[in-house]
C-alpha cells in the first residue's frame, strides 16, 4: 500500500521532550509556524462565455466520472483554465518512486503495474470532456528500465488517434537521465509541447527534491529534447518562496534559455502540509512582474509569473503565445499571472 510521502519526519520525543517545549509535538509547533498566505492570494471566477464553458466542462467531468490533476489537487486556476479548454492529466499510476520534499503525491519504492487499458481510458477522458488543449503529467517511475516512456507513448499516441484536434503537450519526468528512452519516446510523437520542471534554483536540489533528480539533470533532459524535436516547444517551471533569492531566480532562467527552454512559467511554493518543507517567503506580486520582464528580455516567448501561477497555467495560451500570438498575461485576464505588460493589472 503507497504512503503519502514523509518529507519532513515526525520526530519520536519522550515524554520530558514534549515537556520542555510546553507540551506540544513537533508536528504541532510547526502548525504553528505555518505562514499564513498573504492578502494578494485570490483570483477571479470567469464571466460570460468563459463561465458557461467552464460549467460545460466540469459537467463533462461528473457526469462521466473523470479525473483531472486540476481537481483532484484543487489547483486555484480551475476556472480559468476549464472555461479556456485546457486540462491536465496525470498519468502512470497515482504514487511516485520518487521522494521530493514539495510534493504531495504518495511515494512507494514499487508501485503497481502499469495500467495496459490507460492509455484507451485517457483517450476517452480527453474526448468527452471536449477540450481542445491537453496537459498529460506523470509520476517517476524509476522501477522501469524506461521511466516509464514506452507507456508515455502509448497514451499520447492513442489521444491523438481518438482526438486529432486537441493539443498535446507531456509534462514529462527526467527517466532517471535515460536520453535514449528520451529520444524514443519522442520520435515523430504528436504533441506540441514538451515540458519538464527544474522546481527550484540549483542550489536547492539537495534540500527541495529527491537525490536522483537535479538541476543539471534536468537541464539535459530539456536540451536533449530541443535536439531530437526542434520543432516543439520547450518549457519548464520554477517554485519560488523554498530558501532561494532573487538572483539565483534569474540565474537559474539564464540556464533554462541556454539549453533552448522557450516558454516558462513562475509560481509560489505551497506547503502542502506540516511534514513537507516549510515556505521561506512569499514575494509580492510586482517581484513576479519583475521576473516576467526579465524572462521577456533573456528571450522566452511564452511567460506566466505569479503566486497563483502554476506549471501548467493556461497551457493552451501560453502555446499559442509561444507561437507569436498575444501574450497570456493581456487576453481578458482573469487569471493569476502578472506582468509588466499589463499596466491595468494592479501589482
Amino acid at each position: 500500500m503507497s504512503t503519502r510521502l514523509p518529507t519532513i519526519n515526525d520526530e519520536n520525543h519522550s515524554i520530558k521532550e514534549v515537556l520542555r517545549h510546553n507540551g506540544k509535538s513537533s508536528l504541532e509547533r510547526r502548525k504553528e509556524k505555518r505562514k499564513r498566505l498573504p492578502e494578494w492570494f485570490r483570483t477571479s471566477l470567469p464571466t460570460g462565455n468563459s463561465q458557461r464553458n467552464f460549467n460545460i466542462t466540469k459537467a463533462n467531468v461528473h457526469e462521466h466520472g473523470l479525473h483531472t490533476v486540476c481537481e483532484e489537487a484543487r489547483c486555484p486556476n480551475v476556472h480559468d483554465c476549464w472555461a479556456r479548454g485546457t486540462a491536465t492529466f496525470m498519468i502512470a499510476g497515482e504514487v511516485c518512486t520518487r521522494g521530493c520534499r514539495f510534493c504531495a503525491v504518495g511515494t512507494i519504492k514499487k508501485p503497481p503495474e502499469l495500467n495496459p487499458l490507460e492509455p484507451k481510458e485517457l483517450a476517452e477522458a480527453i474526448e468527452k470532456m471536449n477540450i481542445t488543449h491537453a496537459v498529460v503529467t506523470v509520476v517517476n517511475r524509476d522501477d522501469l528500465p524506461d521511466g516509464g516512456a514506452e507507456h508515455y507513448r502509448r497514451c499520447l499516441l492513442e489521444v491523438n488517434k481518438r482526438t486529432p484536434d486537441v493539443g498535446l503537450e507531456l509534462l514529462c519526468s527526467d527517466l532517471e537521465g535515460n536520453l535514449d528512452a528520451l529520444t524514443s519516446l519522442l520520435d515523430d510523437l504528436p504533441i506540441k509541447v514538451f515540458a519538464h520542471n527544474v522546481e527550484c534554483v540549483p542550489r536547492l536540489d539537495s534540500i527541495v527534491r529527491d537525490p536522483r533528480a537535479s538541476f543539471e539533470q534536468s537541464l539535459k533532459i530539456l536540451s536533449h529534447a530541443k535536439k531530437v524535436r526542434p520543432d516543439l516547444k520547450i518549457k519548464s517551471s520554477i517554485m519560488v518562496g523554498l530558501g532561494e533569492n532573487d538572483d539565483e531566480i534569474v540565474e537559474a532562467m539564464k540556464l533554462l534559455r541556454e539549453v533552448g527552454v522557450e516558454m516558462i512559467t513562475l509560481g509560489q511554493y505551497l506547503q502542502p502540509s506540516d511534514r513537507h518543507l516549510p515556505i521561506d517567503r512569499f514575494p509580492e506580486p510586482r517581484q513576479f512582474a519583475d521576473w516576467d520582464k526579465t524572462a521577456r528580455e533573456l528571450g522566452f516567448k511564452a511567460v506566466a509569473s505569479g503566486p497563483l501561477v502554476r506549471s501548467s497555467y493556461r497551457a493552451g495560451l501560453l502555446y499559442e503565445e509561444a507561437e507569436g500570438a498575444e501574450p497570456v498575461v493581456t487576453r481578458e485576464s482573469t487569471g493569476s499571472a502578472v506582468s509588466y505588460l499589463n499596466s491595468m493589472r494592479k501589482l
